[in-house]
């Protein structure tokens, strides 16, 4: 599209010309349909509205050198999404259809795929709902998955450098045995209000302990969080947490490059002997930490002495976005090309 700013997209919302959509009614998942309106109806009394029905995904699409259109991993979101379905009593999608409507959506917004090189990617977005009436709770009837893109600009503002959060303790983003591991819009709603303290703040992001004892690091926002320490990844055990696709092929890279990987609980206090850390996930692939400010303690720890992204946050970054865009070998089979 000529008229946008591709170098200077936000991570927000652009419309574009297409969605795919399939229907679920009287126990079966219907054909696919192409829609150009972004627009549904949907009854007062549908289950999403009321009893938080919902799942989605997020993934992204590359035009790559080669000229080329690539997507990472898109079915492993399919399986998340089924287990996040199973959670929430709703029909899975099988893989293979929800791969085949990506590549539908993608293809047919072709347009909207920004250039090599300039930073920004299409965000596909999986939702899925419930859309029978229910006063009562109990699950709905009928279901609708759709798909819709949008191009993007990197999650935060600075792109690949490093940003500081906050330890919020006030708040939990999730029980540990709770809703946690699925990929539903209540979650995210219940982490508005410790972004925002984290913000006014003056910091990036907010940064959850365990829900339990509060003893322990969790999550980055909506992201997981990883660290470098004595040649080794490590990264969050927890039940409360989205298990990311982004941290498990970072983890795979890390072994690779000769790293050991360690998932475990990981104390608070471990923060004042980590190497590097970051954030990770779809949306920012590696967002360094420069600094953890705990705001319930006062007590500041520096991750980063310069301010700058470690040599292995770098590494492993460098290494992940050259295997999205085609510039490293796929040895491990990760992207679907569109053709």
């Amino acid at each position: 599209m000529e008229n946008l700013d591709w170098k200077n997209l936000p991570f927000g919302y652009v419309p574009t010309k297409y969605n795919v959509r399939c229907y679920y009614r009287n126990g079966e998942w219907g054909e696919l349909e192409v829609y150009d309106t972004p627009m549904f109806n949907l009854h007062i009394a549908a289950t999403c509205l009321h009893y938080s029905q919902q799942a989605f995904e997020g993934q992204k699409a590359f035009k790559c050198p080669d000229g080329k259109v690539r997507v990472f991993r898109i079915e492993e979101n399919a399986r998340r999404m089924q287990a996040t379905c199973r959670g929430l009593i709703m029909p899975e999608f099988p893989t293979d259809r929800f791969v085949e409507m990506a590549c539908k959506v993608v293809k047919l917004n072709s347009e909207y795929l920004p250039p090599y090189e300039s930073g920004a990617s299409l965000y596909i977005r999986p939702l899925m709902i419930g859309i029978s009436p229910q006063v009562g709770v109990s699950p709905a009837t009928e279901y609708m998955l759709v798909m819709f893109v949008t191009p993007v600009g990197p999650y935060f503002k600075g792109g690949f450098s490093t940003n500081d959060y906050a330890i919020v303790r006030d708040y939990d983003r999730a029980a540990p045995l709770g809703t946690g591991t699925y990929k539903t819009g209540g979650n995210y709603a219940a982490s508005l209000l410790a972004n925002k303290m984290a913000r006014e703040a003056g910091y990036t992001c907010e940064f959850y302990l365990d829900a339990k004892e509060k003893k322990y690091i969790d999550e980055c926002g909506a992201a997981n969080f990883f660290a470098i320490k004595n040649n080794t990844y490590i990264t969050p055990k927890s039940t409360s947490i989205l298990p990311s696709i982004t941290n498990r092929s970072m983890q795979q890279l890390a072994k690779d490059m000769g790293m050991k990987v360690e998932c475990r609980d990981i104390p608070v206090e471990e923060l004042e002997t980590l190497e590097e850390a970051g954030a990770v996930g779809t949306a920012a692939v590696i967002s360094p930490i420069g600094k953890i400010k705990d705001l319930g303690t006062g007590v500041e720890y520096v991750i980063s002495k310069d301010g700058k992204p470690g040599p292995i946050c770098t590494k492993l970054y460098e290494k992940f976005r050259g295997i999205q865009y085609g510039t490293e070998p796929d040895i491990y089979n990760w992207m679907t090309v569109i053709e």
